[in-house]
C-alpha cells in the first residue's frame, strides 16, 4: 500500500479510496510564544468513503 500510493497516489478498495493530497505552505503561530512560523508544504493521505459504506453507516 505504501509503496502504490507514493507512485500512484491513490488506492481504490471497496469501502472508498485513499488519496495522496498536497498541502500548501501557510502561516502558523506557535501558541506557546504567539510567534509567526512559516509551515511547509507536504503531501499526507486522506480517505473518501465510497457511497456503500456511508448508506450502511447512516
Amino acid at each position: 500500500m505504501l509503496d502504490t500510493l507514493a507512485d500512484n497516489g491513490e488506492i481504490s478498495i471497496v469501502a472508498g479510496k485513499f488519496k495522496v493530497k498536497e498541502t500548501a505552505a501557510r502561516t502558523g503561530r506557535n501558541p506557546k510564544t504567539g510567534e509567526t512560523i512559516q509551515i511547509a508544504a507536504k503531501r499526507k493521505v486522506s480517505f473518501v468513503a465510497s457511497k456503500q459504506l456511508k448508506d450502511r453507516i447512516a
